[in-house]
């Protein structure tokens, strides 16, 4: 039987950005050194992200470029004064990803919420009614009336 929660410890600690790096894009561990060095002391060229850290300018470099594809870094050309130019990567603005994530969290838990409001309510009509199924059918059910209607 389900009963109204009326109090609700939350002793949820922010995690920090190496668990978010590990946990939330799935960095190895080289990934997360070069992510972390270029956040601290970026911009860096990928020459000096590899002196800085010892691993081989292949990996940054592949690394670097992964980064940048699925967005933790940006990439930068910088002119040299010999002629040439150089990629230099630096961080996104943290704050602005930081807000993002934080309204993507809440849309995703406004939904779920809604999801969780449309269980209860197909709970109450299950026990209110005569069906032949068993909840888990008609709480599905329910959802495949609305696949339908966006379609």
């Amino acid at each position: 039987e389900m009963v109204p929660v009326t109090e609700a410890k939350m002793d949820i600690k922010p995690p920090n950005l190496r668990d978010v790096l590990l946990n939330v894009f799935g960095l190895p561990k080289v990934g997360l050194d070069i992510c972390l060095c270029v956040i601290d002391d970026g911009p860096l060229s990928p020459e000096e992200v590899a002196k800085e850290l010892g691993y081989d300018e292949s990996t940054i470099r592949r690394y670097l470029n992964q980064l940048t594809e699925i967005g933790l870094l940006m990439k930068m050309q910088l002119n040299r004064e010999d002629g040439g130019f150089v990629n230099v990567y630096q961080p996104i603005d943290l704050e602005g990803m930081r807000r993002e994530s934080l309204i993507g969290c809440y849309l995703w838990a406004g939904e779920a919420a809604t999801l969780i409001e449309d269980a209860n309510l197909t709970k109450e009509d299950y026990v209110d009614g005569s069906y032949e199924g068993d909840l888990n059918e008609v709480f599905w059910e329910s959802f495949r009336g609305n696949d339908t209607e966006a379609e």
